[in-house]
């Protein structure tokens, strides 16, 4: 290989552009991602007008070529998720420590507004566990449903407005980059920890325990459990009915209970629950200063995870059946929608999973299924309220432990903690030669690929990143002198470092993860301490004589080591090539 003639690529950096033209770029990127103008271009007045009333109102898309056929299936799956709806809703409203009305009357109005104005076809609306649990946790705190239930009831309905107002401002100054702030892990971590809490809290109707803890904890619930186990066991229980079909639990349960009301008289139940069309709520908005600070607190952590898991869910269904969602329009329909819920005694609502999932399998095919869904509700709260006077809050307990439990995805948990654990101790492979070819691969993988003597090739398969740095310094070196002083080889002069990233096999688990794995893997990730360590790296080898040389590194992590003067260290070439062989054969 010595008499082969290699021709010396340099490495260039990026093109030139000033701070304006940088800044122009990123909020062109940040806030018009699909530049929402295109369609009104070279149309006239009519066409533009009609685009323009399809943008805001969604429904005007897909209504005019609305059929039978279409209506069949959403007459089915909105019917389906009514099921569902009816007692979700009772048992979230539980969840948040509200009458349980209000859960059904916000299965009622929020979906009309959302048909209207969302543009996912499968998003089945409704209150969700974990915002109906975060809202719960957070007014109980100042606030006591028991004793203060007027002033509890209007913190919620003002807390949703909040909420709505938030969700709506990001949508109309297309502000959605800031959920992607809330990676995925996060969020996940976030419910599992909520499911868990959950879970403990309803272990009160489960075992229907009266004198139970307010704490959350699980020393203290399970202590509450212990010494008060003679109190539940006096009581007939009802464990043996599943939670798994949640309106046929209802009905069963509430059958039984009534067909045997004289002997199960101590068994808590829902009670009576009034009948007819959401009252306003508007003269319950509550803005005085003395609680205006927790209303508007509650309704922004509470938007920030129902507007996360509407988006979540919607996108998750729309690429299942290959339609785009869009994020800013998703934002104002659950904005507005919570916003006029809050004046219609509805609480925080969003896109839910599991309404969405049943609505989907059912075999949705447009946002109608959810005004088949608030039309069923609608007859609930006109004519069938009565009935469920005699359901047993036991029956509601586990359907919010079925629910919640589901929360839970170990799966991805592992997940992360792999990807930590290929961040902070990523996979280091020393390359070597194929013979009769400039290329360069793993000696591990390669039995035939041979070293370089006194060189040191190494491929990093992750960014130069603050977690991992110190890491690498001991590594990159250590052990190759170490191998060398053993086999007695030549000394080493050079280390080469390839900062060619591939994406590793980590990257095969589920798609969205994967993407956000590629997109931090594209090499752009290599951090401020990166960079550091590169510097750093090249300062402490020279004092042992060895002389450090990178390969391929991105267009911007080559810009950020020329803007920090790192490059003077490497000598001649500044010590970047575009090839390790390149690097070698000069």
């Amino acid at each position: 290989m010595s008499s082969t003639t290699i021709e010396i690529h340099s490495v260039s950096l990026p093109p030139k552009k000033t701070t304006f033209q940088k800044l122009k770029l990123k909020l062109s990127e940040i806030f018009f991602p699909d530049d929402p103008l295109h369609q009104f271009k070279n149309k006239n007045l009519k066409t533009k007008l009609i685009l323009g009333f399809q943008f805001f109102f969604p429904i005007l898309q897909w209504l005019p070529n609305y059929g039978f056929k279409l209506f069949r299936s959403d007459l089915i799956a909105g019917l389906t998720i009514a099921s569902l709806a009816i007692p979700q809703g009772i048992s979230y409203a539980k969840l948040a420590n509200l009458p349980p009305i209000i859960g059904l009357y916000s299965s009622f109005v929020p979906p009309i507004i959302y048909s209207v104005l969302g543009s996912s076809r499968h998003l089945g609306v409704g209150p969700v566990s974990i915002a109906s649990l975060v809202m719960g946790a957070m007014l109980s705190e100042f606030i006591s449903a028991t004793d203060e239930p007027v002033l509890y009831l209007k913190l919620a309905f003002t807390s949703t407005f909040f909420a709505g107002l938030f969700q709506a401002s990001l949508g109309l100054f297309r502000l959605g980059f800031i959920i992607d702030f809330l990676s995925k892990a996060t969020l996940i971590g976030f419910m599992a920890g909520a499911a868990v809490i959950v879970s403990l809290q309803q272990l009160k109707g489960l075992l229907g325990i009266v004198h139970f803890t307010n704490k959350m904890q699980l020393i203290p619930v399970m202590s509450s459990i212990f010494s008060h186990k003679n109190e539940s066991l006096k009581k007939p229980k009802l464990f043996w009915i599943s939670a798994a079909a949640p309106l046929t639990s209802v009905i069963i349960s509430t059958l039984l209970v009534f067909c045997l009301k004289s002997t199960t008289d101590k068994i808590a139940k829902i009670g009576q629950l009034p009948t007819g069309l959401n009252p306003p709520s508007v003269n319950m908005l509550y803005f005085q200063a003395s609680h205006v600070v927790l209303a508007a607190k509650t309704g922004l952590i509470t938007g920030i995870l129902s507007l996360t898991e509407g988006i979540a869910v919607g996108r998750t269904f729309a690429s299942l059946e290959n339609y785009q969602v869009d994020g800013n329009k998703e934002m104002m329909a659950i904005g507005v929608m919570n916003i006029v819920g809050s004046c219609c005694s509805c609480y925080v609502t969003t896109g839910a999973f599991s309404r969405s999932a049943v609505n989907y399998n059912a075999g949705a095919k447009s946002a109608f299924s959810n005004i088949v869904m608030a039309t069923a509700v609608l007859v609930t709260l006109l004519f069938l309220m009565p009935l469920f006077y005699y359901t047993p809050n036991v029956i509601l307990a586990a359907i919010i432990i079925t629910a919640v439990i589901g929360l839970i995805d170990y799966k991805v948990g592992i997940s992360v903690f792999k990807v930590l654990l290929h961040i902070t101790r990523p996979n280091i492979m020393e390359l070597g030669n194929i013979p009769g070819t400039q290329m360069f691969q793993s000696l591990d993988r390669y039995k035939n690929a041979s070293r370089i003597p006194s060189f040191l090739i190494l491929g990093v398969e992750s960014p130069i990143y603050f977690a991992n740095a110190t890491y690498l310094q001991e590594r990159s070196i250590r052990e190759e002198e170490e191998r060398i002083s053993s086999n007695k080889e030549s000394i080493l002069k050079y280390l080469v470092l390839d900062m060619t990233v591939d994406i590793p096999d980590l990257c095969s688990w589920e798609a969205k993860t994967k993407q956000d794995l590629i997109n931090y893997c594209s090499g752009d990730s290599h951090d401020t301490s990166g960079i550091d360590t590169v510097s750093e790296l090249g300062k402490s080898i020279q004092k042992r004589s060895i002389q450090v040389v990178l390969v391929n590194p991105v267009g911007s992590v080559m810009e950020k080591l020329h803007k920090s003067k790192a490059l003077e260290l490497f000598g001649s070439n500044n010590g970047v090539y575009m090839s390790v062989g390149e690097a070698i054969w000069i």
